[in-house]
């Protein structure tokens, strides 16, 4: 895409991509807290499907719900948007981050997209990802996915000055990060375990004085790994990623998408490599958004959207009648 059509883009598409994920999280949230992360997922999926079938994009899902096999919806290959004399651009989506925190109303659940230039974004199959992130303004390279715990966190906490006691990792929890959670812990770093939700997790990293968050560690999805490093495109960070395989599917998977060293690490550069958009409105009350909130007379709403050649951030507040059509 040349500058002038990227320019077009976020020109005419800057309000359209915001409009999707507030109508996915607005779905979304009238399922919070009801225990059903299916229902939770099916009705954001659709409302946000709706919304891209309105703009004026011919657009394909390179980062999706899943394969066209296992979603009705927004499965990765699936061409949406419509279309006529749009651009033509690449898709990253997940219509509710966190499933379980909007099915329990816990905080951080989101809905997310990333537009972007056609061609740019790492097409992932649908596995795992190991991931290591840290914020902006430290020195390239710093932390890396093939040190130990120790050593990253020793490297953070030189570089921040303080002592690693000082420094807080967030990590999934999970069993499979049990001998990970007891090296941090070993190496004196305190801990921020979360249920759900690794896309805001790699993202509080680049706010630590607001988030308490100075490093994310672990294994989450390969698909939200792309989604966060798009993210840190637009305000700044570190992060690798290296993807895994757990089991026979996964690795056929990899395979027939054509990623076939799964010992090759990725950096930001090598899962986005050209200008985008990323807006996320939150579901639930979190460390970076407000969640949806309702009343008799209006539903709020609460976004972030940003671009990574311009390095823009805005937060946008917005209140939508609660009688009538939501726009």
């Amino acid at each position: 895409m040349s500058k002038a059509a990227a320019s077009e883009v976020d020109r005419t598409l800057a309000l359209d991509i915001v409009r999707v994920t507030e109508a996915a999280a607005v779905a979304a949230a009238e399922w919070r807290g009801r225990g059903d992360e299916v229902a939770a997922d099916i009705a954001a999926a659709t409302a946000m499907y709706r919304a891209l079938a309105a703009m004026p994009i011919e657009a394909t899902v390179v980062v999706g719900e899943g394969e066209a096999d296992e979603t009705p919806l927004l499965y990765i290959g699936e061409t949406v948007g419509a279309g006529g004399k749009g651009p033509r651009v690449d898709l990253a989506v997940d219509a509710v981050e966190g499933l379980t925190l909007c099915a329990k109303a816990l905080p951080n659940a989101l809905s997310v997209l990333v537009l972007a230039e056609h061609g740019t974004l790492l097409k992932v199959p649908p596995i795992y990802m190991d991931k290591i992130a840290i914020g902006p303004s430290f020195p390239e390279g710093l932390v890396d996915l093939d040190a130990s715990p120790a050593d990253n966190l020793a490297a953070l906490a030189g570089a921040k000055g303080v002592p690693v006691r000082e420094v807080t990792v967030c990590i999934l929890d999970r069993p499979r990060h049990a001998k990970l959670i007891e090296q941090v812990k070993a190496a004196g770093a305190s801990l921020r375990l979360i249920a759900d939700g690794d896309i805001a997790g790699v993202i509080h990293v680049t706010e630590p004085i607001e988030t308490g968050i100075d490093m994310y560690m672990g294994i989450g999805g390969a698909p939200e790994g792309v989604l966060a490093a798009a993210a840190l495109a637009c305000i700044g960070g570190q992060m690798q990623g290296r993807l895994v395989a757990v089991n026979d599917q996964q690795r056929a998977r990899a395979r027939a998408a054509s990623f076939f060293d799964l010992s090759r690490k990725y950096a930001i550069p090598d899962m986005i490599r050209g200008d985008l958009s990323f807006a996320a409105t939150g579901i639930t009350d979190g460390s970076l958004l407000k969640g949806v909130h309702f009343t008799k007379e209006a539903i709020a709403t609460h976004t972030v959207v940003m671009r990574a050649s311009t390095h823009t951030v805005r937060w946008m507040n917005t209140e939508h009648p609660a009688i009538g059509k939501f726009d």
